[in-house]
């Protein structure tokens, strides 16, 4: 598995985009219309890869409008969106550590509604649960914790070795209530059209996918309360901030890029994670 996909840390050490290359296949990066600057496009802050911070520049004002379009943003290549296209203008984030994604997908959610939360502050209220994995002989997890009830691992671990997961939808959605979002909801089973509905009224969607779509097998471990929890060690959380008739837009937080991909695409990866998803409701 760790010659077909790039885990999260690989792609932070190395600048992500030249691995990327390497390990994405030909299908999937036609699929991704829209790739970081690294790749000579400029991203929506005009900044470089890298350029990203754990605070959301520049920081929105409340409730904010999403834009309809007959002249979208993505260009990259492939086919670009077609009109009647939705953006929603939220904050481009990166992560700051180096397993949590999902925390730094969420800061996006919030700071779209004007919430300014910084990720350490969030992730410190995951309570993570660092107890290592009990190992199979094939080096698959066989026990460990619940990503529904905490965050797995150690933040700055590994997510091939492994000593670092990731956090579920269920806390998730609890952060997002908590700091002043009453109506988000969250869950498995979310239909695609649901989503896009979402994002047509201009709400952004937090989902799990695997890392720059690249898909890969994935297993199930028991967690120590007894949960079957379904993983990959390409698991990757990011946030959706537009669609068109055929693609969704992309905040990723992995180095803070913004891109579109096909619906095809992400509808594969979503169903590899049972359709969970979080949707960011003032």
């Amino acid at each position: 598995m760790r010659s077909a996909v790039a885990t999260r840390r690989q792609f932070l050490a190395v600048g992500g985009v030249a691995l990327a290359g390497a390990v994405l296949s030909r299908s999937v990066v036609s699929e991704i219309v829209k790739l970081p600057s690294a790749l000579g496009f400029a991203s929506p802050s005009g900044e470089g890869q890298g350029g990203g911070s754990s605070s959301p520049s520049p920081s929105p004002s409340p409730s904010p409008s999403p834009s309809l379009s007959a002249s979208p943003e993505g260009r990259g290549g492939g086919s670009a969106p077609t009109p009647a296209t939705v953006t929603i203008p939220v904050p481009v984030i990166q992560q700051s550590m180096v397993l949590d994604c999902e925390t730094a997908a969420l800061q996006q959610g919030l700071a779209y509604y004007g919430i300014n939360v910084g990720q350490p502050q969030l992730f410190a209220q995951q309570n993570a649960d660092v107890r290592l994995p009990a190992m199979g002989s094939n080096h698959n997890v066989l026990r460990w914790g619940n990503p529904y009830k905490n965050f797995v691992g150690y933040v700055n671990g590994s997510d091939w070795i492994p000593t670092g997961y990731g956090v579920y939808w269920p806390v998730i959605l609890d952060l997002a209530r908590n700091y002043g979002l009453p109506n988000a909801i969250g869950g498995e089973g979310f239909a695609p059209s649901a989503i896009y509905s979402a994002l047509a009224a201009g709400q952004p969607v937090q989902v799990w996918v695997e890392t720059r779509f690249a898909r890969v097998a994935l297993a199930t471990w028991t967690a120590w309360d007894g949960t079957a929890v379904r993983y990959s060690y390409a698991e990757h959380s990011l946030t959706l901030t537009g669609v068109s008739p055929t693609q969704v837009r992309v905040n990723d937080v992995l180095d803070a890029s913004q891109y579109w991909v096909s619906k095809s695409l992400f509808e594969a990866n979503f169903a590899d994670f049972n359709n969970m998803a979080v949707i960011f409701r003032s």
